[in-house]
């Protein structure tokens, strides 16, 4: 069926709205998350608080979000993408004026009942903008270097924002996800190398910018043993929890690293070791088998979808969930500095968790309207 198919329908009632919903998907992250909570338990020498029960909470919430963002008209989040990622860059911005500081970074907005964390908003707020400035554009637009410059200006003015705050891992996470975008719509090879050589004459200016922590960073993970009481004690650590866990782990709760508390922040960056250690080689590979069935999903909505923008949310939500358990997974592994970067859906956090699951329900309203063909309109060209 063609892209502008006449027969193709035009709107989708509830009931084949719920039947395309896609609820592998919900399988496939209840898995992940229930994962997730297991060894919250254990972090919590078996008991459900303070992380489990509130980790699962919020996942209740969250699958309850994805599934009625998964029914809506996806037409709705195209009309919505723009004003979505401006509240998101509002959001931002106020973080500099009224940020919270924690851990030597300012990077939440208290609203007392809950704290949010504007740079994970934007994760997928920047998904969306993008995949609506690239929907309806032809690859000749594409080919046009002046095409191209509001959609980085779009990305470097948050990615700025979110790199003073300072978050190195979340801005790494923006600027990588957006290239995955550009790539799926049809921006050359070679102006990823142009990027990538400028990026890299930029490096020396860079490295001076650096706070001195982030310098130690890089620093320790060139060479964990310069400091092996300091900066480097937490990749050693994470390194000794994970080699002691060998093929099978040493059982549930019987992590000697996390529970005689030489793991550090074993509930939120460094759960991935605990697990590990606990459940061994071959419950790494099972989780990392889900976190891959996740991404492959993903890239399965894009290739059937049947319009620009529904592909382009489909590859960004992809990219950003491959980048989350990627970069968390290397860090612990010493393949990377530290960054603070979060194991999606497994780690302890409200924001983190509730935005992946919007942007899931993001995904999962993608593949719904997958046979979808709309009628053109004014403003949106080409769906």
């Amino acid at each position: 069926m063609s892209l502008h198919d006449a027969t193709a329908p035009a709107r989708l009632t509830l009931v084949q709205r719920i039947r395309s919903f896609g609820w592998g998907l919900l399988v496939l992250l209840s898995l992940v998350a229930g994962t997730g909570f297991l060894i919250l338990y254990s972090a919590a020498n078996g008991s459900l608080s303070p992380w489990a029960n509130a980790q699962m909470i919020r996942f209740a919430i969250g699958g309850v979000l994805m599934i009625v963002i998964g029914l809506t008209d996806l037409k709705l989040w195209l009309k919505l993408a723009y004003p979505l990622y401006g509240m998101a860059f509002l959001l931002l911005l106020a973080v500099e004026i009224m940020g919270d500081i924690g851990m030597g970074a300012q990077r939440w907005i208290d609203l007392g009942f809950f704290q949010i964390q504007p740079s994970e908003v934007m994760k997928i707020a920047i998904v969306l903008a993008l995949a609506r400035y690239f929907h309806g554009r032809t690859a000749e637009d594409v080919g046009r270097p002046v095409t191209l410059l509001p959609p980085l200006v779009m990305v470097l003015l948050p990615a700025l924002l979110v790199l003073r705050q300072p978050d190195l891992g979340t801005t790494g996470m923006l600027i990588l996800g957006a290239g995955a975008m550009f790539f799926a719509a049809g921006v050359r090879a070679w102006k990823f190398i142009v990027v990538l050589a400028l990026f890299g004459a930029m490096v020396p200016v860079g490295w001076t910018m650096l706070h001195e922590y982030q310098r130690q960073r890089v620093l320790t993970f060139m060479d964990p043993s310069r400091d092996p009481l300091g900066a480097g004690y937490h990749i050693t650590q994470s390194k000794i929890a994970l080699g002691s866990g060998g093929v099978t782990g040493k059982g549930f709760m019987q992590g000697t690293q996390s529970h005689l508390s030489f793991l550090p922040e074993k509930q939120t960056d460094f759960i991935f070791t605990m697990y590990a250690e606990e459940f061994g080689l071959i419950g790494g590979i099972a989780l990392l088998i889900l976190f891959i069935s996740v991404v492959m999903y993903a890239l399965s909505v894009s290739l059937r979808a049947r319009t620009v923008f529904g592909r382009l949310v489909a590859v960004g939500v992809g990219s950003t969930f491959f980048l989350y358990y990627f970069i968390n997974i290397a860090m612990v592994m010493g393949l990377i500095p530290v960054v603070g970067v979060p194991l999606p859906l497994v780690s302890y956090g409200g924001t983190a968790m509730l935005t992946l699951m919007i942007a899931f329900g993001l995904l999962a309203c993608v593949n719904t309207h997958r046979d979808v063909q709309l009628r053109r309109q004014p403003g949106l060209e080409g769906y």
